[in-house]
């Protein structure tokens, strides 16, 4: 009973540190619904779509015409210029009226007339890569069917046609399907990621403040039952870890179960699988927070260093940039932080409809970082100041 009696004690102090401070409160209950908000409102669209291009025609033949045709067909280009020169295209380019250039030479009917390769010169706005996804997609769609327009061609004229043609232009059937983003687009693909990191940062900023006021004002630096300051670590950091667990429940539940369906992003995965697997991230979170928060001296220390790593980790999870591309020393490195665990296994539960079972390694892993992180914090809190304020 005494046990559970000083976690209490030390859970009802640390709630009510966190209710009385307000930038804790706007960290851990405004930012974390705001930014989720911002990022799915910002992508809802998936992909772009009439991107403007200019088409500089120096062929002016029935094939380039037709190509024009198809390309000014396809969702995402709208052909709005077509310019005498290059020059001209540039300067459009340059205007930032256009996105994309579309160049075909002098001798492109001529090569294909002669059986020969005719090139398509592609010239793309790079300040987005969505627009040179968006040009170069439009681009290879309508190349494709050209390529099998051509071929039909071909057979017609060696008296091939009908089904027995199609068949040789296409000998394997099949269909384009995409798998867990169906709309190909970039709110699949990134913002699960984004939500899982949310969460991480929101708690290793709101509790890097939490520790830096402690260290800031010396009114504040009894936080801690006098009992429990020479041999109740342990129970110290439970407190203070069910205390900051207990808030994001609801947090949790709003960005990472909520937050996808408002926004109509996949989520196949079983609820409940996705929050067993929650349980260990958000505890190894927390303890790595509290360990990283004990070497956080002034309250300001923590938001410089959350805004310095949150596109770091974000690379490192491996949702940007595969894991088995990464060198391995910096695979090594991403161990170390829940985060990457985190995002790997909420993507493949929540967006590919994984199971706890197919996920094993990423929860062995979080429950691996929520021992070592608790020994650690353990460890921290023997050296905290408030150990040593009678």
């Amino acid at each position: 009973m005494k046990l559970i009696k000083d976690i209490w004690d030390v859970y009802i102090i640390e709630l009510r540190r966190v209710l009385q401070d307000k930038g804790v409160i706007l960290i851990f209950f405004i930012a974390t619904l705001i930014y989720p908000l911002i990022f799915g409102a910002i992508y809802k669209n998936e992909l772009v779509r009439n991107l403007p291009v200019a088409v500089v025609d120096e062929s002016r033949s029935d094939a380039s015409r037709r190509f024009i045709h198809k390309l000014d067909a396809t969702p995402e280009l709208c052909v709005d210029y077509h310019c005498p020169s290059m020059a001209e295209a540039r300067r459009l380019m340059q205007q930032r009226s256009i996105n994309g250039i579309v160049l075909f030479p002098k001798d492109y009917d001529e090569r294909l007339a002669r059986k020969e390769t005719a090139r398509v010169c592609l010239f793309c706005d790079m300040s987005s890569f969505l627009y040179y996804r968006g040009v170069l997609s439009a681009a290879n769609t309508v190349l494709l069917d050209e390529l099998q327009d051509i071929e039909l061609q071909r057979y017609s004229l060696a008296g091939i046609t009908g089904e027995g043609a199609d068949e040789l232009v296409k000998p394997i059937p099949y269909d384009d399907v995409k798998l867990y983003s169906p709309a190909g687009g970039f709110t699949s693909f990134l913002v699960p990621a984004l939500l899982v990191l949310v969460i991480h940062q929101t708690l290793f900023l709101g509790i890097g403040i939490l520790f830096g006021t402690t260290r800031e004002d010396r009114r504040t630096l009894r936080v801690v039952p006098a009992h429990l300051r020479s041999e109740g670590r342990p129970r110290v950091v439970v407190g203070r870890a069910l205390a900051y667990l207990l808030l994001y429940v609801p947090v949790v539940a709003v960005d990472l179960v909520l937050m996808p369906r408002l926004f109509d992003l996949p989520h196949i995965g079983r609820l409940t699988d996705l929050c067993l697997f929650l349980l260990p991230f958000m505890l190894a979170t927390i303890f790595f927070c509290m360990t990283a928060g004990s070497f956080v001296r002034e309250r300001d220390t923590g938001i410089v260093t959350c805004i310095f790593f949150s596109i770091v980790l974000l690379f490192l999870s491996g949702a940007i940039w595969p894991q088995g591309n990464m060198p391995a020393f910096w695979r090594t490195v991403s161990f170390l932080f829940p985060s990457t665990h985190g995002i790997q296994g909420f993507i493949r539960i929540n967006t590919m409809g994984a199971t706890l079972a197919q996920v094993r390694f990423e929860y062995l892993m979080l429950w691996l970082q929520t021992a070592l992180y608790f020994v650690t914090s353990c460890l921290c809190l023997r050296f905290a100041k408030e150990y040593r304020i009678g």
